[in-house]
């Protein structure tokens, strides 16, 4: 069985160059041997990147015939639905804390030498919601969802870092959060780290779910905080509107 990051990073890959038109819809790939020394990696890989590929509608495997890029392609998975920043933190609060707990039991010790890794990362870049913060963090999860060596759990954790990443009303309730919450990230993603670290699926799992809990909570009084400033906004303008007339003489 391949590597599940790596084949997961050879399919994004294949998905780059049918975006680019290098392998345009209805082509056939090259073979397996081909792809795997273009990428360097074995046709084992190759064949689980093919499969997973098939699995979003990018391409059609048929036996005997090759693999070939599916018509549609480029607009398989493209369109995102609305959500709103609560729903998504939501839908990850109920996803990934069973990931983690998954992962727990059977994470390896180079996955948690990389995930120190995007610790150290993270506390060097400090607080704020920059790009290279948000692509350290977006890592540091995607990385314990590929430890979970469940497809279907990568799949959809990396589906609901889409919506994070490309609704902007999404990037802009996580902008208003993340600039000020550095330190607490850091803390809570150690403290999964411990977890997982233990081989504890329970602690792991509660871990994860703190750190979710903790975002709603900011998300929510960041949420009420902008209400309040716009109806003493809109208070305001009501009454200079209205006074008007009583100096009106």
């Amino acid at each position: 069985m391949a590597d599940h990051r790596l084949f997961q990073d050879i399919a994004d890959q294949i998905t780059a160059l049918i975006r680019e038109g290098v392998f345009p819809p209805g082509s056939r790939l090259p073979g397996e041997r081909e792809l795997g020394e273009r990428f360097g990696v074995s046709r084992v890989t190759i064949r689980e990147a093919e499969i997973a590929l098939q699995a979003q509608g990018k391409v059609k495997i048929r036996a005997g015939a090759g693999v070939y890029v599916a018509d549609d392609a480029n607009n398989q998975g493209q369109k995102l639905p609305e959500v709103s920043a609560f729903e998504l933190t939501e839908a990850r609060s109920l996803f990934e804390p069973e990931a983690a707990a998954l992962a727990a039991s059977i994470i390896t010790e180079p996955t948690l030498a990389k995930l120190d890794d995007l610790l150290q990362a993270m506390a060097k870049d400090g607080p704020g919601d920059d790009e290279k913060s948000t692509e350290a963090d977006r890592e540091f999860h995607m990385t314990i969802a590929a430890a979970s060596g469940n497809r279907a759990i990568i799949h959809v954790i990396e589906t609901l870092w889409r919506l994070r990443l490309e609704l902007p009303e999404v990037r802009k309730v996580h902008e208003s959060v993340c600039k000020h919450d550095g330190k607490s990230r850091h803390a809570e993603h150690a403290r999964i780290v411990e977890a997982l670290r233990k081989r504890d699926p329970q602690a792991a799992r509660k871990s994860m779910r703190e750190h979710f809990h903790r975002l709603l909570e900011e998300m929510l009084d960041a949420n009420e905080k902008r209400e309040i400033m716009e109806l003493r906004q809109k208070s305001a303008a009501s009454r200079a509107r209205f006074l008007v007339s009583s100096r009106i003489g």
